[in-house]
């Protein structure tokens, strides 16, 4: 197996079948460049989350009954059969283009162990988005430069052999800083890759309803407690649906 595309869904029948639409769309689209899977882990949802997933052809359910995502993100590194793992969120659309440039961006370099990319939120106002490209490009690319590691949990890929070598997620993380943790400690096996170009779009719901300049502050204390002091800074999360 090629690839394998990771899901954790918590309660996401709303959101899920756009999701693994455009996942499948794109794994059909690179059909020829390796055998793929979809994973989806259910993690102890209470709607219709397992069956949206179950009628789709490329996908797996698993179950992951203890809820919390580096639970569900662990519980896809056991069950997965892919010699890459790509880990995208249940309210994320894979844009045409994703897949291939994951596998180029391993077929390029030896030594790379982890890609990641940014998201783009197409529900923000224009402002907004303006406002999140500079992010990137001001903030998170020196940052990149400097630590030499980043990841999006949404929208990065790793090598399982890395994974396993590393000993998988660190479940007790619960939500905040765990995509740095993961690319931070990936780093000590190989080389992770923050790409611009490599972009996940994503649902704004969080930005939304927690407030666009709080969760990006929230997000960019907790990498860099990440990177200076090895853990998280924020303990508590809220699900939104």
């Amino acid at each position: 197996m090629k690839l394998s595309v990771v899901i954790p869904a918590y309660n996401e029948e709303d959101y899920l079948h756009a999701c693994l639409e455009s996942v499948s769309a794109e794994l059909q689209a690179n059909a020829a460049r390796g055998a793929f899977e979809i994973v989806v882990v259910d993690n102890a949802s209470t709607d219709g989350t397992a069956q949206v997933a179950s009628a789709f052809p490329l996908v797996r359910v698993v179950a992951e009954p203890r809820k919390g995502l580096t639970h569900a993100r662990q519980c896809g590194l056991e069950a997965a059969r892919g010699e890459i793992l790509a880990y995208v969120d249940a309210d994320t659309r894979m844009p045409p283009g994703w897949v291939a440039r994951v596998l180029d961006t391993y077929e390029r370099d030896a030594d790379v162990v982890c890609v990641s990319g940014p998201y783009v939120y197409d529900e923000l106002s224009r402002a907004k988005r303006a406002f999140v490209q500079l992010y990137w490009r001001l903030l998170a690319m020196p940052m990149y430069r400097f630590t030499h590691y980043m990841a999006v949990g949404g929208n990065f890929a790793a090598s399982k052999a890395a994974l396993l070598r590393i000993g998988g997620f660190d479940t007790t993380i619960s939500f905040y800083g765990e995509d740095t943790n993961i690319a931070r400690r990936l780093a000590q096996e190989g080389k992770v890759v923050f790409d611009l170009r490599l972009v996940m779009r994503t649902s704004a719901r969080r930005l939304q309803d927690e407030g666009f300049a709080t969760t990006a502050v929230r997000y960019a204390l907790n990498f860099g407690s990440e990177v200076l002091l090895k853990r998280p800074l924020t303990r508590q999360y809220r699900d939104i649906r």
